[in-house]
């Protein structure tokens, strides 16, 4: 399947809620209590990233969490202060590129583990990549 095939709506649709699965999947292994992951993406670009607001328990109707999915690594952070798609992004290149500059340099990230050691500089290079990518995305998304 290319990227064209997702114009079909069906298709869009069925990797919509693949990627959701996906998400809430890594949130119970992961142990995230929350209280759902609406059905759609706050942000998407199928078939290769979507952006996911995850529904706090303490505040519902405001992100707990945000989660990303797609070509990139399956992971999620806490909302804190981002209230959009966008800064979400942002926040997950920002995450990401720190890792990758640890991975690349062959030094243990302190809180983050990917991989094995002889795996870092491929890793790393493709974290650093997916970064790249994500600030492209936010930087060409409309306000």
């Amino acid at each position: 399947m290319d990227a064209d095939d997702y114009d079909d709506p069906r298709i869009e649709s069925q990797w919509i809620a693949d990627q959701r699965s996906r998400v809430l999947e890594y949130l119970r292994v992961e142990g995230v209590a929350h209280e759902g992951v609406p059905d759609r993406p706050d942000w998407f670009l199928a078939p290769y990233l979507a952006v996911w607001r995850v529904v706090s328990r303490k505040a519902p109707g405001v992100p707990g969490w945000w989660a990303i999915s797609g070509d990139v690594p399956t992971d999620y952070m806490s909302s804190g202060e981002i209230r959009d798609a966008k800064r979400a992004m942002l926040a997950f290149a920002r995450n990401w590129r720190e890792v990758s500059n640890y991975m690349l340099r062959g030094e243990k990230h302190p809180e983050v583990a990917i991989g094995s050691q002889d795996q870092w500089p491929e890793l790393g290079d493709l974290l650093r990549r997916r970064a790249e990518l994500l600030t492209e995305f936010a930087a060409n998304d409309a306000d």
